[in-house]
């Protein structure tokens, strides 16, 4: 009998899940836009990359408004026109759409590349560069966003394909 491996089968079987912590930090909500920063929190508190999103609304606007405040799951969504466009552009390291989940009002919430609030749809986008949006730009602005994408995405990705879970807060620190 080979004790060896079910030692490591029972080791396997009794793994801990880890569970990754990332945090939204909104910063300036503006006519048309919302800045922010995303941190991974697991542990110590990193900072990843800018963020940017719809505004801030009391009542939504389909493609045009922010999610709410809180705290969602995150999951791998492998299907739909984004999983095949960034599965085509990102190949091996595609392994599906970062998907924030059970958003109340919201269906399809992405974490994916682009640059002005045009290209969000409630979506969080991701960039390496941000502009402010009081005075400059204000739909928003953050550039480099594929490289931050490229960046961040495996490290969340390999979270969820081994089986663990990730989950992203959004704090309002703007004022609404």
């Amino acid at each position: 009998m080979d004790f060896g491996c079910i030692i490591r089968f029972i080791s396997q079987f009794n793994k801990t899940h880890e569970k990754m912590k990332l945090e939204v930090l909104r910063v300036s909500s503006q006519k048309d836009s919302t800045n922010g920063l995303l941190f991974d929190v697991t542990t110590d508190r990193k900072f990843l990359c800018y963020t940017l999103e719809d505004e801030h609304r009391d009542e939504k606007v389909k493609h045009e408004t922010r999610i709410p405040e809180g705290t969602y799951k995150v999951t791998l969504r492998k299907v739909g026109g984004f999983h095949g466009k960034y599965a085509s552009k990102y190949g091996s390291m595609h392994k599906g759409m970062l998907w924030v989940r059970d958003v109340p009002g919201f269906e399809y919430i992405l974490i994916h590349t682009g640059n002005t609030d045009e290209h969000t749809s409630g979506c969080l986008l991701v960039g390496d560069t941000q502009q402010q949006n009081v005075t400059k730009s204000k739909s928003g602005f953050i550039g480099s966003s594929t490289d931050a994408y490229k960046r961040i995405y495996p490290s969340i990705a390999e979270v969820l394909e081994r089986g663990d879970e990730v989950e992203i807060s959004y704090i309002d620190y703007d004022t609404v």
